[in-house]
């Protein structure tokens, strides 16, 4: 993208005092939202499908005898706790703090986001275990579209921090950089947003109505 020295808005400009920025921030901030918007559209779709499809077991495992509440609260706590390490970066960002002090958020964010995907794979190992594969009922196939999903998005949220840390340690906190490490910001929000209704609807609401 094209990079210019003009454009400063006040509502997405990262930092204090003028600089080399994104031509139009704004229309790059709002497209995203756009992005997330669409996004958005498309989990409602799936948690819908879930939705209709508790109870379709066939006979086979349900919420009760697969989730572990144990598991899914240490998830919730990672994922929550990165939720604020990253909204720690973003102020350091702001306020021109050391790249050494930025870098170092952004790291621990990277490191709870693993911690949730390692537990999330290993509840999913467990659940294989016991007979809870997606093949085995329209519940679990139901299930294994939706909550994955959003485990692939972590995913993808990590890698895209990976990037971010690779391009700061090549160029440095430039402000181009700084946009990029907003929008990623705000895409962890957005993952976290998505979580919580996973929690509710997909196990505790799978485990009272299941």
């Amino acid at each position: 993208m094209e990079v210019t020295t003009a454009v400063n808005s006040p509502s997405t400009n990262p930092g204090d005092t003028p600089g080399a920025l994104h031509k139009d921030p704004d229309v790059v901030i709002f497209g995203f939202w756009v992005f997330m918007m669409s996004d958005l559209i498309f989990f409602g779709v799936v948690f819908a499908i879930y939705i209709t499809m508790i109870g379709a077991t066939a006979g086979g495992p349900g919420p009760k005898e697969l989730f572990d509440f144990g598991s899914l609260f240490a998830q919730t706590m990672l994922l929550l706790t990165s939720s604020l390490t990253v909204g720690i970066a973003t102020v350091t960002m702001k306020h021109q703090r050391s790249q050494t002090s930025f870098l170092f958020w952004v790291v621990v964010t990277l490191v709870l986001g693993l911690g949730f995907l390692a537990l999330e794979l290993y509840d999913f190992s467990g659940m294989a275990a016991k007979g809870g594969v997606p093949q085995r009922s329209g519940y679990l196939s139901a299930f294994f579209g939706l909550v994955p999903l959003h485990g692939l998005h972590v995913t993808f949220g990590c890698l895209w921090m990976l990037v971010l840390i690779a391009q700061i340690w090549r160029v440095g906190m430039v402000d181009i950089i700084k946009l990029r490490f907003l929008r990623l910001a705000l895409f962890w929000h957005f993952l976290d947003l998505i979580w919580i209704g996973i929690f509710s609807v997909v196990y505790f609401g799978g485990w009272v109505y299941g």
